[in-house]
């Protein structure tokens, strides 16, 4: 929407997520996924339950939710990440009343058995092996109707703090990747809920602005192309695989016929999947302000496409205190987007989309004028603030700018009342003529004539006992995800013919429809572990 998450900060989550697991077991097993070697949390990796068809994706802590019902009937839970060996844990094994860790291995030997057997053959270039898998699409990736139920969620990061955080439960109706999906996709909401039990903040909630404006959140440097829709709607649109025909976000354009033009690619060492071995390719774009990072991770048996990482950076901006991105440069976040597929009955379904980017809040200035009155009697100019006003910065008359009718008037004096939160402000002219324009200034006020041409004041300079500048906003750095976690694909499944769908052109969480299934219990919200700051 990573600005890669400061390591320094992802290890105050993964303290806190430990301290408050126990008070939110409930009626769930809780659990988080680390690497064996480095300790590190395991993000996006594939929890499910075993000959079920369901399952979750691991939060970026690690950390997962499965209900306790599932204990109950004994079933086993298979873990798979890319770059890991695939874990299958007997359920009845958690416990319900701690923390439950668990270590995924570095799948680096089945690599090796990957690489050494069979006859060696040619070595394919990576656009080779990029331009099979495009080409493949059709079929490796269903063109048949589908449907998936899943986790949705929106939320920002402030800090340590998930803010703003909705959830839902969806069922995704896709008429096959020969469809266009914009046009033809229906949703059900079988559930949604805007989470208290996190932190709200209603201007972080407000419509993207893609340049300064006061009160607003603001995209620099970036343009999200008005397609329509909810929230929903656009995070479909930023899955450039499902979208291959058309065009999806920056610089991988239509993925189909764009990326192989447009970046350049290098082969570096091969993952595995879930046992699969996969070709893992590097493709890069460098502009005039921006830089562009993907990587894919290739089937070697098929061409399919399992997963798809892109990230976009600004050139002209620099992350503070020396802090690296994932990428090994000091540049800032504009966005980034991950998309993983899984097969299932030999075609591939979305496994999860995460689309990520950072925005800034601006704040409005805590420090400002109250009132400005032309004082003929004292022939002066009365200002008003809403604070004390630092005595330094109160008499120094280079911070203020006075105009009459276009013209500048010198200050003889500045002087800050006993009260400190209001200055006087006396014209070096003669008192006649103060008196005079003071007069006119008031007569011009009471008949609510005043305008910049007749009188302006300009404040610099000038902050209050708690260190606040006159009228200066600030901005705070949010991050903001939308992600979908599939938990269950349904092939060969046509949307009903009712009409209670979402409706795309409004919030997804506002006045929609909500029906649930008969069989709603078998799905949950993988929400994420509350910490000591929510």
């Amino acid at each position: 929407m990573q600005k890669r998450l400061p390591i320094n900060l992802l290890l105050l989550l993964l303290l806190l997520v430990s301290s408050s697991a126990l008070s939110q077991q409930g009626e769930y097993i809780v659990g988080k996924l680390l690497d064996a070697k480095t300790q590190e949390p395991v993000a996006f990796a594939s929890i499910r339950i075993k000959d079920r068809a369901l399952g979750i994706i691991s939060n970026i802590d690690g950390s997962f939710k499965i209900p306790l019902k599932y204990k109950e009937y004994g079933d086993i839970i298979e873990i798979s990440s890319m770059g890991y060996q695939t874990k299958e844990i007997l359920i009845f094994d958690f416990s319900i009343f701690e923390l439950n860790n668990v270590r995924l291995q570095p799948a680096i030997w089945q690599l090796q058995e990957a690489i050494v057997t069979g006859k060696k053959k040619r070595e394919l270039s990576a656009r080779q092996i990029v331009r099979k898998a495009l080409r493949a699409i059709p079929d490796n990736y269903p063109l048949e109707p589908f449907s998936m139920v899943g986790y949705y969620r929106d939320y920002q990061l402030d800090s340590l703090q998930y803010v703003n955080l909705n959830e839902a439960i969806l069922e995704v109706y896709d008429q096959g990747f020969d469809a266009m999906d914009s046009v033809t996709t229906k949703v059900k909401i079988y559930d949604y809920l805007e989470n208290t039990d996190f932190k709200r903040d209603s201007m972080a909630l407000r419509s993207y602005n893609y340049k300064f404006k006061k009160g607003r959140k603001v995209i620099d440097n970036a343009f999200l192309s008005a397609y329509g829709g909810n929230e929903f709607t656009i995070l479909r649109v930023h899955d450039a695989i499902r979208n291959h025909k058309v065009s999806s976000y920056s610089f991988v354009h239509r993925l189909k016929s764009d990326v192989l033009s447009e970046h350049r690619f290098k082969r570096i060492p091969d993952t595995y999947f879930d046992g699969e071995p996969l070709y893992t390719i590097r493709f890069t774009k460098l502009l005039l302000n921006y830089s562009a990072y993907g990587t894919m991770y290739i089937s070697k048996r098929n061409f399919a496409i399992h997963k798809m990482d892109y990230t976009v950076y600004d050139l002209k901006k620099k992350l503070p205190n020396g802090l690296r991105n994932k990428h090994e440069t000091e540049n800032e976040l504009i966005f980034e987007i991950t998309t993983s597929y899984q097969p299932k009955n030999d075609k591939m379904f979305l496994n999860y989309i995460s689309f990520h980017n950072t925005f800034q809040l601006w704040d409005p200035p805590k420090f400002v004028i109250d009132y400005i009155t032309p004082d003929y009697v004292s022939k002066c100019f009365v200002v008003g603030f809403n604070n004390k006003v630092r005595l330094q910065d109160a008499v120094a008359l280079k911070n203020y700018e006075v105009k009459v009718k276009g013209k500048i008037v010198r200050m003889q004096k500045a002087e800050l009342t006993d009260a400190q939160d209001v200055v006087l402000l006396y014209p070096k002219m003669y008192p006649n003529k103060a008196e005079q324009m003071l007069r006119e200034i008031e007569i011009a006020a009471r008949k609510k004539k005043i305008t910049n041409e007749l009188f302006e004041i300009k404040l610099t300079n000038i902050k209050d006992v708690d260190g606040n500048v006159i009228d200066q906003w600030t901005s705070r750095d949010y991050n903001q995800f939308r992600e979908f976690f599939t938990q269950e694909v349904k092939p060969l499944t046509q949307a009903p013919s009712d009409t209670l769908f979402m409706k795309k052109q409004r919030p997804i969480f506002k006045d929609q429809v909500v029906v649930k299934p008969d069989n709603f219990d078998d799905y949950w919200m993988n929400t994420p572990l509350r910490n000591k700051t929510n």
